[in-house]
């Protein structure tokens, strides 16, 4: 009972969310907006035609000092740290002993700092961890004064270039220190609906009046929780807690890639042995993407059975992709019906709807790469 009645915390736009019309819904132990009066397909779509902005703020930064910072983050990491140049970010995931996932974040080199970007659910265990295995003189600090907020779609760049014409100098997965509409900025060309865009650190006290800036453009719209989930199932990206969790290895979620021929070789993070046994034998399950025939969608923990009947794994995230105008969904299957093309059946209320297993990401990624 105690649990339901924690108020709520509030990001630094909360009240512009409430002034746009925002449904406000509890996430993470904060009030964010689940939707807009736009509608989650509307804000859908139009992040994917012209450019929408996220509240991300509820997400934590934190930046990690000291001489060793790059060699103690690797014990936790299996990411190449130490190969990321200044200015430049990469997708990781914190390890446990048991090779399972405890967290994705966010690595930048800020130059004389790593900072990093972390999930709201998991961020007090993140720090807490942190503190526990980050030795050798790591200083840990938690910026809890600066608001984060993303600017998605084709348009995106087009927009912040009005306010920052070096935005448009950055690439995918780089990192600036900008002055953005006279505010100063930690800018990455990053994001997680699978279009171009940036993720913007500004100061709490300056983080409405940039809102508004933006919001004031006209490919702009306010974007709620829901597009955001619908986009980066589009695009293909985990959630953690759905998709990955301590439950799962990078391998099984087919996040192989994260983990880099040094890190392969050399091992050093927590769960190395786990996981690159897995890399060399395989595992014995693999995130997909489903694709379900019909119109209706699998939801998560829909069971997916093979062609005889028999349960071979289960939906993650699944939903309706309005860019592909169908459901579609991520699960887990044994090994054996992993490859794309391979026909399955999904219990939805109680009866058996054939699906596909197909490639990810169901609607393509459209980065800068320069």
């Amino acid at each position: 009972m105690a649990d339901d009645q924690t108020e709520l915390l509030k990001t630094a736009l909360h009240d512009l969310h409430v002034e746009l019309g925002g449904k406000m819904v509890p996430f993470a132990g904060y009030d964010m907006p689940v939707q807009f009066p736009l509608g989650v397909k509307g804000e859908h779509l139009h992040t994917r035609a012209k450019a929408g902005l996220f509240d991300v703020s509820h997400m934590g930064q934190v930046r990690l000092t000291g001489e060793h910072r790059v060699a103690e983050l690797e014990k936790l990491v299996p990411g190449d740290i130490a190969i990321l140049k200044p200015g430049r970010t990469r997708y990781s995931a914190f390890t446990n002993d048991d090779g399972t996932i405890l967290d994705d974040l966010m690595i930048t080199n800020a130059g004389d700092s790593l900072f990093l970007v972390i999930n709201a659910a998991c961020k007090d265990d993140d720090i807490v961890h942190m503190r526990a295995n980050l030795g050798d003189g790591v200083s840990l600090e938690e910026i809890d004064d600066r608001a984060l907020m993303a600017l998605q779609g084709p348009e995106a760049a087009n927009v912040l270039a009005r306010f920052a014409p070096a935005v448009t100098e950055l690439k995918f997965m780089s990192f600036a220190e900008l002055d953005i509409a006279g505010i100063a900025c930690f800018v990455t060309r990053s994001g997680y609906t699978g279009e171009d865009g940036y993720e913007i650190s500004v100061p709490n006290d300056r983080a409405e009046e940039l809102a508004r800036k933006l919001l004031g453009e006209d490919e702009v719209e306010a974007i709620g929780l829901g597009a955001r989930d619908s986009l980066r199932l589009e695009a293909g990206l985990c959630l953690y807690g759905n998709d990955i969790d301590t439950t799962t290895t990078p391998v099984e979620g087919d996040l192989n890639w994260i983990i880099n021929k040094r890190r392969r070789a050399e091992g050093g993070f927590k769960g190395a042995d786990v996981i690159l046994d897995q890399l060399e034998h395989g595992a014995d399950r693999k995130r997909v993407g489903i694709k379900p025939e019909g119109k209706a969608p699998a939801r998560e923990h829909t069971s997916i059975l093979n062609t005889d009947g028999e349960e071979i794994g289960e939906i993650t995230s699944g939903g309706f992709g309005p860019t592909v105008d169908a459901p579609i969904a991520m699960g887990y299957v044994a090994i054996e019906f992993a490859a794309p093309g391979t026909k399955v059946d999904l219990m939805v209320r109680g009866k058996a709807r054939p699906a596909e297993v197909v490639e990810l990401p169901f609607a393509p990624h459209r980065y800068f790469r320069g």
